[in-house]
């Protein structure tokens, strides 16, 4: 726990060892303060009040060093948990952005949301609240059983024995809850994102009456609280049982002490002796006060270790390699060798053999069925993911010796799932540049359709587009993804269907500027638009995984092969019209 701990912290380490270190000496300290309780009471019981009172003031002394110290530890305390919210998320934020893209699935993903939300919370509480009384009532005993070994042996050992038997029981229970407190974890993790669904798709919900989400929402809530429940129980009786074993050991302290009197007071008890036992009867309540709270934060510490178990998964998915340094493209060509790709190991490969090769500055069309695998293959291009077969080259390097930097520079894409993120119209083109001038925005508005948009809204490229887009229309959203796309000016773009949510005036005003980009920059496009397709210097025909058929569009129209077969229904299609009512009908 304490290894993902420092490993959240980084650069950041240093100062929870010193916190570490603070605690240990705080204990000691207040092991030390309770044990000048010892020569206090021993002189006050055998009548000398002038020593007492010395002891009283080494007592004393000891307690305001114990409050100074506790004062720079909570502080210290604070300054981690405060360390780790701003460092921790952000190492966690750089190493997701590292993973390949296969990594989010819905599981993940709102495991890694209820994660930096409240599972980080709950670690940055554990310095300032947990780790302190922790550590002090490890660091307190030991001090206290040395004393109690020096007034009466016999206590003293029952004591040092009862410690690791205590720890065992409180790791025993701890392993013991770890499964009930995972399960209650994912399933808040799943109502957080069902919750999140619910209210993303009101208006597909409102269109269905919203039955189906919200027995799904209502199924999540109450699994959530099923596993609360078990959780609770689990918890309670654990606290309790640790409690009892605590109390067990106060109780065979007692024992240990009444047995050793009887035997005493059968050959004469002397005074000394008496104080002695006094004075450790006083030791022993206060050696198992500490121990209480560790019993008692037990639970607490049970909690976050399986949040911090969770932090250790997402940091030991392994990211993707990045070659350092890199290998630098001598052009904007892009060739696949012999590629194989499969999401998981136990279903059938999406891509399997196959060879390509795009020129610089020419343009190709993927053309398929639903599933065909071309956006993986756009992926693969992208290194979205690593093939697991053959290799992917961009300018006559492999991209896997490239650096992430290079391989960025080189692509820009346009998705079909498109996402805008919280901001202004503007603010999202610029992504693609940052750097970029007003002139540069505006000529990427221009060739994007943006034009219309921002002529129609009062605040133009101010407008904010809200989470996600969700003040835009799909149209809309996709068109300044498209802008995105082009004010970076990459020499390579890939299109993944950038028409599919746009009316036909946006269509072809995209196919235009598709059609200007030609020559201009290596073009990799995923299109059902005939139009489009029909432009491309190659058309590849992909079926489960595999290019089928290649060629120019004559080329392949003139094979009445698959492709011909795929023109014919688009044909079809597009001269498909609604038929008008005869009057006679009417």
């Amino acid at each position: 726990m304490l290894k993902t701990f420092i490993q959240l912290l980084g650069d950041d380490a240093p100062i929870f060892r010193r916190y570490v270190a603070m605690a240990l000496v705080y204990g000691l300290l207040c092991g030390l303060t309770i044990t000048t309780q010892v020569p206090v009471l021993s002189h006050l019981l055998g009548g000398d009040r002038g020593a007492a009172l010395q002891w009283l003031s080494v007592f004393l002394l000891a307690v305001l060093g114990c409050w100074a110290l506790r004062r720079r530890l909570d502080k210290a305390g604070v300054a981690v948990g405060v360390a780790l919210l701003q460092g921790g998320r952000q190492r966690l934020g750089e190493h997701v952005a590292r993973l390949p893209i296969g990594w989010f699935d819905p599981q993940n993903t709102a495991r890694l949301s209820h994660l930096l939300s409240q599972g980080m919370m709950a670690v940055a509480q554990l310095p300032a609240h947990v780790f302190t009384p922790v550590l002090c009532g490890i660091t307190t005993p030991l001090v206290m059983v040395v004393a109690l070994f020096m007034l009466q042996w016999q206590m003293g050992l029952i004591a040092l024995l009862a410690l690791p038997l205590l720890a065992a029981a409180f790791w025993l229970s701890s392993r013991l809850g770890r499964n009930t407190d995972q399960a209650f974890q994912h399933s808040s993790a799943a109502a957080s994102q069902r919750m999140i669904e619910f209210a993303q798709a009101q208006s597909v919900l409102r269109a269905f009456n919203g039955a189906g989400s919200a027995r799904f929402l209502q199924q999540a809530i109450e699994q959530q609280h099923e596993s609360g429940t078990r959780l609770i129980h689990l918890s309670t009786a654990a606290v309790v049982l640790n409690l009892w074993l605590v109390q067990a050991v106060f109780a065979a302290l007692l024992i240990a002490a009444a047995l050793w009197l009887d035997g005493q007071l059968g050959s004469g008890l002397d005074q000394g002796s008496l104080i002695a036992l006094v004075v450790a009867l006083v030791l022993v309540n206060r050696f198992i006060d500490p121990l209480q709270d560790v019993a008692g934060y037990g639970e607490t510490l049970r909690g976050v270790a399986v949040q911090l178990q969770a932090v250790r998964e997402v940091l030991a998915a392994a990211p993707l390699a990045q070659a350092s340094p890199g290998q630098a493209p001598r052009d904007a060509s892009v060739e696949l060798f012999d590629v194989g790709f499969r999401y998981d190991p136990q279903r059938p490969a999406v891509v399997q053999g196959v060879s390509l090769r795009v020129e610089p500055g020419s343009m190709t069309a993927l053309v398929g069925a639903s599933g065909s695998g071309k956006t993986t293959l756009m992926r693969l291009i992208a290194r979205f993911f690593d093939v697991q077969e053959g290799s992917v080259r961009v300018g006559g390097v492999d991209v896997r010796q490239m650096s992430e930097e290079q391989l960025a520079g080189q692509i820009s894409q346009i998705f079909q799932d498109n996402y805008l993120f919280q901001g202004s119209i503007g603010d999202n083109i610029r992504l693609g540049k940052p750097g970029a001038s007003d002139d540069e925005v505006l000529d990427a508005v221009r060739q994007a359709g943006v034009e219309e948009i921002i002529a129609r809204l009062p605040q133009g490229l101010a407008t904010p587009v809200g989470e996600g887009g969700a003040r835009l229309s799909g149209g809309e959203r996709q068109r300044i993804s498209i802008a995105r796309a082009l004010i970076k000016n990459a020499p390579i773009l890939l299109v993944d269907e950038a028409t599919a949510a746009l009316d036909a005036q946006n269509q072809a005003a995209i196919a235009a500027t598709l059609a200007r980009l030609r020559g201009r920059c290596t073009l990799i496009v995923i299109a059902h638009q005939l139009s489009t397709v029909e432009m491309a210097d190659q058309v590849l025909v992909l079926d489960q995984g595999r290019i089928c058929e290649q060629g120019s569009h004559q080329q392949l129209a003139a094979r009445q092969g698959v492709y011909a077969h795929y023109l014919a229904q688009r044909r079809a299609a597009k001269g498909w019209r609604i038929a008008q009512p005869s009057r006679t009908d009417s």
